[in-house]
């Protein structure tokens, strides 16, 4: 098949989750013998931090303004099997209703953000779809599973919701040996998110204070210059996907933390879980609705619901619980969560549409 991607980056992982998810998707497809287009906008925000520039796996445009490159999306729409538009996708609007008005067999949306996009499209709508755009989409693609999808299709009209988590590359995310960059008792990787700070002070900076003698690290963007850390908190503004694996395999717990309306909405796992789990890390995560079909409390992963227990497993899981942890964690992610699983759930839903259409 050839299909084309309309996402908000694939060049760059700098603050944000979609590039990584669209690469391990995008990757399994053209494994699998497809071919990709994708169409990017040159924000300076992400220009200025490609790690990606030329991905061998796909086709990427990347243009200056929607006006100079509709003439080439008409062009590849003309031959296109399948044309998703991704969430956040900043000409989201403009590209839906290119792709509703072609004649392309499959037309889909993929939310990466799906409890976000519920929202704002309740309290007035968002910058990359519209409401009434929803019912015509063919199959709506969501990084959110569970009840929520029944509330995609009778609150707001989608013919066809379909979960589609993220996954992770298998060629970066992998056990490594440990660093002594990113070497830790404990690390968090995420971007700044204001309803994610009340979790961070409760489940690293509080322990952290608590616990000295203990070696802490924080990396990710955005993060104000007020917010205070304790003097055995490393901060780290970025770190690239290359090194993602060498980060996790340094810790020997890693925190897991989820956006609010990712826990309202409940079955919506960061593709930085995963991501982990496939780098045999210790994961400690918070708690929300769907958790445990992911991964098995316990034995797969560690759930804290507060400063307290935080620290309990900083102080009282020995290393090698921590390794048989991880190394559960990898085989769940290895067996469920690989990128292939996601090209062949992907590929399924096309092919119910397709059938539907004979």
């Amino acid at each position: 098949m050839k299909i084309l991607f309309f996402g908000l980056s694939i060049s760059s992982a700098w603050g944000n989750g979609h590039a990584t998810t669209y690469r391990a998707l995008i990757r399994a497809l053209r494994e699998r013998g497809h071919r990709v287009v994708f169409f990017e906008r040159n924000a300076e925000w992400y220009a200025s931090n490609r790690d990606l520039p030329e991905p061998a796996f796909c086709t990427l445009q990347v243009f200056e303004s929607w006006d100079t490159i509709k003439a080439r999306v008409r062009k590849e729409l003309q031959d296109a099997d399948v044309a998703v538009v991704g969430s956040y996708f900043p000409d989201g609007i403009a590209a839906g209703d290119e792709v509703l008005d072609s004649r392309v067999p499959v037309k889909a949306f993929y939310d990466i953000d799906t409890p976000i996009t519920a929202a704002k499209l309740s309290n007035g709508g968002t910058p990359y779809l519209r409401r009434d755009q929803l019912r015509e989409f063919d199959v709506y693609f969501s990084f959110t599973g569970g009840p929520f999808l029944e509330e995609l299709e009778s609150r707001f009209g989608v013919r066809k919701a379909v979960p589609l988590y993220c996954s992770f590359d298998p060629h970066l995310y992998r056990p490594r040996t440990s660093s002594k960059r990113f070497r830790c008792d404990l690390s968090y990787m995420g971007t700044y998110a204001p309803d994610r700070q009340a979790k961070l002070d409760c489940f690293l900076r509080q322990p952290a204070m608590a616990m000295p003698e203990r070696k802490f690290l924080l990396a990710g963007p955005q993060y104000p210059a007020d917010f205070k850390l304790p003097r055995n908190v490393r901060r780290t503004l970025h770190v690239a996907p290359d090194h993602h694996a060498e980060f996790y395999c340094s810790s020997r717990i890693t925190l897991n933390l989820t956006r609010q309306d990712m826990v309202n909405a409940g079955y919506s796992p960061s593709v930085r879980l995963f991501e982990a789990a496939a780098c045999g890390a210790a994961i400690v995560s918070d708690a929300w609705p769907g958790l445990k079909t992911f991964f098995v409390p316990g034995e797969e992963i560690l759930v804290t619901h507060s400063t307290e227990q935080m620290k309990s497993y900083m102080e009282e899981m020995s290393p090698t619980e921590l390794e048989s942890l991880g190394r559960n964690a990898r085989e769940r992610a290895m067996s469920e969560h690989h990128p292939w699983k996601r090209a062949e759930q992907f590929e399924n839903a096309i092919a119910s549409v397709e059938s539907a259409f004979v």
